[in-house]
């Protein structure tokens, strides 16, 4: 095969393997696949009628197993996907196509009576998985073909098949209850196993991780009531609902599976679903028991079963129509997944439990390898898989810190950050901008929010702001009180009109003091700021007013400098020589869609890109477009504009672009690289048909379950994790594209994550030293806070863009415990731009 026949349908093959740095050695959580199935793997499509869900599709499955293992399957263990595919050892001996009956046992799977017993499989032949073409492909001799990709899938699907079979499954993670931990409100979170199988280098392995997700609790429904409502105990129960209560605990349990107590073994095991609460107590519940006799719901239990009800003043659940009962009588069934938003306290509590330590991830880790058994699983035997039962341990580098500096004023101004992270004492901002006319609005009254503090906050930020570089001729900026509940739109444009008055200066920064964390009135605050009025505006929530901290000054300064045009901090230019040689522009990409809950919202697409020779300040474009599309559709005319921003800035036009994507998964590499890479292209042409600058086109991933834990504490940070420079590009990247896990930040709390970059385009011919270490210096001049980041500048600004844009739509009904609105307004939703004023400088920050 030639080398261009072989590059069809590849991306961009790795360089030479770096060695910038020092050598580690990581363990990481991918355990190796020893032996792969020899024989090719037969792939057969089956249809199961009527059409149910997954995990009843997995019994009706497992019952034609155990029914046909000696007969029609002659011993084959094949493994199902839970939906259409089924993978087999070797052909099945009734040939390619044959169709049988199955009757499921009764038992707890039926939640009616309307569901069939008896269930119809069609079992028809798709192809055949050659495994030779795998091994190519891991040893670099072959590209990815759709041969591959099944074969990886059916490797997958081999994996999870007996656990999915025994526990509950959510993707690709399989739950167990064991050390469950209960979460506010009826809730409960489970730990969940992770596995997928992974293409390498001259290897397949398979990657567990951990995951976590909520539950509701089981056990007597009385007891989820009383938690919903925030109660001690179902005595405290005995005054009855009001109706907002009862809406509350209806919304929560509607659609729940419960069994009955009350009539003993046999029917405890039937389930029914919740369809609501009736609006009257049990004993005021009215239906007809037959003969024409009339009866309510206390005094049917009291006559029928000889049970007095104990909450006879609390609402009956309605399971059908006419079928009425009483809570104390059901049980929540186990296992059912919480899908509903988690509120504040339930989310915290979640972050709790999923928040551990590298050392404890990987011990569990361990555990769930234990419990996934590789060595005992009769399917793996059959198909010839083995699987090591240790992580793999990998080559990684640590990268050198790259020197930061600050003004030439600083006590400090040159200097190499230690673990990640640095403070801005005795420090001066690269370059401060003057802060000369500006008006201060709190969203409260003079009682709550008193003029003396905030006086005192406004001296003790301008002291801060000065000692760190920058220049505020008016330190008595005009105070205003307003109700938070009033016009925002009018309250800001007076606090403009005042700002510009009293310094007979354009206004350059509303600062709003904000009563609470909620998103309503911040929400409205940007909306006005960035695209009614023009003006940046900086939010300070009042508790922290109140205290006037340095610290909390200090990270305040930062975000104002940026905003109005300032640079805090750079890299000597000879750590980034591909910015500093040739005028290069550093782009940004990010699309954030809306919350599946959500269909008719559209989706907003945010790149931002670098104005300067020291890759610091940052220009942003924004596009709405149609919800869920993964391409951003308007990219050529958005680079357009921000190559005309760069050209007007800088005085000369780029030569290179390096440009990151992130938002894209594996699947859609190819669509995005082809539409967006032209879309470049032509935006480049546009301008001058020969301008034809190098492009590099690198993908940045942070959704991935890949883990580092150091082997040696010396390599290590206090929190346990790998080093901020940590580098991996062999032992679990791709057989032959040019990929690298990049951990840049230093841990706060629980095991760090790395960010994969997978260069699709690379017309640049970066080396893997020059992409690494220039990709890691970058997240040292974050502008928002003295730490390195997890990923590159460039994206992180545009994922807060698209997140600020969120905000620019009139008419939202924003949820104050969401960063989304109730109800359903996208399609009214009309979405303001950002004042050309405001789009020059990092206005988002």
């Amino acid at each position: 095969m030639s080398d261009t026949q072989f590059l069809i349908g590849t991306f961009c093959r790795r360089p030479t393997l770096g060695n910038l740095g020092r050598q580690i050695r990581v363990r990481s959580n991918f355990f190796e696949v020893l032996a792969l199935p020899t024989q090719n793997i037969i792939h057969y499509d089956v249809t199961i009628t009527p059409d149910v869900p997954p995990a009843l599709n997995r019994k009706i499955f497992g019952e034609f197993e155990r029914i046909s293992r000696e007969g029609p399957l002659n011993g084959i263990r094949p493994v199902f996907d839970g939906r259409k595919n089924i993978f087999a050892p070797r052909s099945f001996p009734f040939g390619d196509t044959a169709t049988f009956n199955v009757t499921l046992p009764e038992d707890e799977t039926i939640p009616s009576k309307r569901t069939p017993r008896t269930f119809k499989i069609k079992i028809k032949k798709a192809g055949e998985i050659y495994m030779d073409e795998l091994h190519r492909f891991l040893q670099g001799k072959h590209p990815m073909t759709s041969n591959c990709l099944t074969a990886t899938m059916a490797l997958d699907v081999l994996i999870r098949h007996l656990p999915s079979m025994r526990h509950v499954t959510v993707g690709r993670s399989f739950f167990t209850n064991a050390g469950a931990e209960p979460l506010f409100g009826g809730a409960e979170v489970w730990q969940g196993y992770y596995q997928s199988a992974r293409p390498a280098q001259e290897k397949m392995l398979i990657n567990v991780d951990l995951s976590a997700t909520a539950f509701y609790e089981s056990g007597p429904l009385i007891q989820m009531v009383t938690k919903i409502l925030g109660r001690r105990n179902p005595d405290d129960l005995r005054r009855g609902f009001s109706d907002k209560d009862r809406i509350k605990v209806e919304k929560t349990l509607k659609n729940l599976k419960i069994r009955v107590t009350h009539r003993g073994e046999a029917t405890s095991k039937r389930n029914f679903k919740i369809i609501k609460l009736t609006p009257t107590p049990a004993s005021q519940t009215m239906f007809d028991a037959g003969n024409g006799v009339t009866t309510d719901v206390a005094d049917y239990f009291a006559r029928q079963y000889g049970r007095r009800l104990s909450y006879s003043h609390l609402p009956c659940v309605t399971v059908q129509k006419n079928i009425y009962l009483p809570l104390e009588v059901c049980e929540v069934v186990e296992g059912q997944r919480h899908i509903r938003k988690l509120n504040e306290k339930q989310t915290a509590d979640m972050i709790k439990f999923t928040c551990q330590s590298p050392h404890l991830r990987a011990n569990k880790i361990k555990q769930g390898v234990d419990i996934l058994n590789y060595r005992k699983n009769e399917y793996l035997k059959q198909f010839g898989l083995e699987v090591a039962s240790e992580m793999i341990v990998i080559q990684a580098r640590v990268l050198p810190v790259p020197t930061l500096q600050y003004h030439p004023s600083s006590r400090e101004h040159s200097f190499q950050p230690r673990e990640g992270s640095w403070n801005l004492r005795d420090k001066k901002v690269a370059q401060g901008a003057v802060l000369g006319s500006w008006a201060i609005v709190a969203f409260g009254s003079e009682r709550d929010l008193p003029t003396q503090s905030i006086q005192a906050f406004i001296r003790e930020l301008v002291i801060t702001c000065q000692d760190n570089g920058m220049s505020i001729p008016n330190r008595t900026p005009p105070i205003m009180h307003t109700n938070s509940q009033g016009d925002i739109e009018g309250t800001l444009k007076t606090a403009w009109l005042h700002a510009g008055n009293a310094a007979k200066a354009q206004p350059q920064l509303i600062v709003c003091v904000l009563p609470n964390t909620g998103v309503p009135l911040y929400a409205e605050i940007k909306r006005v700021t960035d695209t009614v009025i023009g003006v940046a505006s900086q939010c300070v929530q009042s508790r922290h007013m109140m205290q006037a901290k340095k610290q909390y000054c200090a990270n305040l300064c930062l975000k104002i400098n940026v905003k109005l045009g300032g640079m805090n901090s750079f890299i000597s230019p000879s750590q980034i020589p591909f910015i500093s040689d040739k005028p290069t522009i550093l782009m940004g990409a990010d699309i954030s869609h809306p919350s599946p809950g959500e269909p008719s919202r559209p989706s907003i697409a945010a790149l931002c890109a670098s104005m300067d020779a020291k890759a610091s300040r940052y220009s942003a474009s924004i596009r709405v477009q149609t919800g869920r599309t993964e391409i951003i559709a308007d990219l050529a005319n958005m680079t357009k504009e921000l190559l005309k921003t760069f050209y007007q800035t800088c005085g000369r036009k780029p030569e290179r672009i390096l440009f990151y994507r992130d938002g894209v998964s594996e699947g859609q590499f190819d669509q995005v690289l082809n539409g967006e890479i032209k879309a470049v292209r032509a935006a480049c042409m546009s301008l001058e048909e020969s301008y034809k600058p190098s492009i590099t086109f690198v993908v940045v991933q942070k959704r991935h379950h890949t883990r580092f834990f150091p082997l040696d504490k010396r390599d290590s940070d206090r929190t346990g994790n790998c080093l901020p420079g940590t580098v991996i590009e062999s032992g679990i990247t791709h057989p032959y594209e040019f990929d690298f896990y990049l951990q840049s930040h230093a841990g706060l709390q629980g095991t760090s994550r790395p960010t994969h970059y997978h260069v699709l385009f690379d017309e640049n011919t970066f080396t893997s030293d020059g992409l690494q270490a220039l990709s890691y210096n970058l997240c040292y001049v974050y502008a928002r806070c003295t730490r390195a980041v997890s990923l590159v500048p460039p994206v992180y600004y545009a994922h807060i863009v698209c997140r600020r844009a969120r905000f620019h739509a009139r008419d939202q009904h924003w949820s104050d415990t969401e960063s989304g609105s109730e109800g359903d307004q996208g399609t009214a939703s009309i979405f303001g731009v950002v004042k050309p004023e405001l789009q020059r400088v990092m206005y988002f920050m």
